[in-house]
C-alpha cells in the first residue's frame, strides 16, 4: 500500500528519516514541531511543518499517520487531538519503547511478555499504546537509537566522557534507518493492532560500544566508572535499573525486514 501522504505527529529523529524515504517515491510529508526553530529544520530536510499545540492542522484523508509524540499522564496528546479523526488514516503507526517490558534480568523480551513498566515514563507509553491500539495502529517498541549525530561516537567526544561498568548489563539498540525501513515494510504488510520490537541482533553491554566507538576513532576510550561510583541521577539509574534482550524475530517474519546493521559495529561504522 502505498499512501498518499504521510503525516508525523511529533516529526522527530526517526520520523524525519522515514520523510526522506518516502519523498523518493514522491509521498509528501507534513510534520508536527513545537517550535518555529525546529520548524526550518523540517523545512530544510523538505517536511512542510506545522506547529503543534497551536497551528490549526487537518490530517488529509488516505495519509500514513506516525506518532511519536512523547505521552503524559492521561496518554498520548495526539490521541486527545487527533483520535476522532483516525478513521480516515491509511496507516497508523505509533513509535513505543521496550521500556514497557521493564526489567527481565537480562532475559528476553517478546512482543508477547506482558508488560511490567517500572516508571511513570513506561506506564504513560502503555497507557498511549492502549488508546492507539484501539484505533488499529501498529506499535512499535523500540530500544536505545542511534544513528548521524546521535550515537556512541560523538558521547565519546564529549569533555569528561566516562563508561559506567555493570557487569551482566545489556542493552539492545536500533539504528534510525533501521527503524525507518521497518516502518515503510509496515505499509505493505498492514496488520491493524499488531505490535513489533525493532531492535538489532545483538544486545551488548553500554561500555562495550563505547570502547568500539573510541577504537573507530582512534583515541583513547572513555574512563572506566564502576555502577556504584557513577552517582547517576534518579533517571538514570532507572535506566540501568532495567536489563533485557530485546527480540527482533517477529518484525523479521511478518514484515520481510532485516536490520542493515544487524549490530552495533555496523551501526557505528556507518555513522562514522
Amino acid at each position: 500500500m502505498t499512501p498518499l501522504s504521510f503525516l508525523a505527529l511529533g516529526c522527530g529523529f526517526v520520523a524525519t528519516a522515514l520523510a526522506g524515504r518516502l519523498a523518493l517515491r514522491g509521498i509528501p510529508t507534513t510534520g508536527t514541531t513545537r517550535t518555529p526553530g525546529s520548524a526550518a529544520a523540517l523545512t530544510a530536510a523538505g517536511v512542510a511543518p506545522v506547529i503543534w499545540p497551536g497551528a490549526p492542522l487537518t490530517p488529509k484523508p488516505g495519509a500514513a499517520w506516525l506518532i511519536s509524540a512523547p505521552p503524559g499522564d492521561d496518554g498520548c496528546p495526539a490521541w486527545r487531538d487527533f483520535g476522532a479523526a483516525s478513521t480516515s488514516a491509511s496507516w497508523i503507526g505509533y513509535l513505543s519503547t521496550t521500556g514497557v517490558y521493564g526489567d527481565l534480568g537480562g532475559g528476553w523480551a517478546f512482543e508477547e511478555t506482558p508488560c511490567n513498566p517500572q516508571s511513570r515514563e513506561a506506564a504513560n507509553r502503555v497507557r498511549a499504546e492502549d488508546q492507539w491500539l484501539s484505533a488499529g495502529a501498529h506499535i512499535f517498541r523500540l530500544p536505545g537509537i542511534y544513528g548521524p549525530g546521535r550515537s556512541a561516537l560523538d558521547r565519546v567526544r564529549e569533555p569528561g566522557a566516562r563508561r559506567i561498568v555493570k557487569p551482566g548489563q545489556v542493552f539492545s539498540r536500533a539504528h534510525r534507518d533501521d527503524i525507518a525501513a521497518a516502518l515503510e515494510a509496515s505499509f505493505n504488510k498492514r496488520a491493524p493492532g499488531a505490535i513489533y520490537n525493532i531492535c538489532d541482533d545483538e544486545p551488548a553491554p553500554a561500555d562495550e560500544v563505547l570502547v568500539y566507538a573510541a577504537t573507530l576513532l582512534n583515541i583513547a576510550p572513555p574512563r572506566a566508572v564502576a555502577f556504584a561510583d557513577a552517582g547517576l541521577s534518579p533517571a538514570a539509574q532507572r535506566f540501568y535499573a532495567e536489563c533485557k534482550r530485546v527480540s527482533n524475530a517477529k518484525a523479521k517474519a511478518a514484515l520481510g525486514w532485516r536490520p542493515a546493521f544487524p549490530t552495533y559495529r555496523e551501526g557505528l561504522r556507518d555513522c562514522l
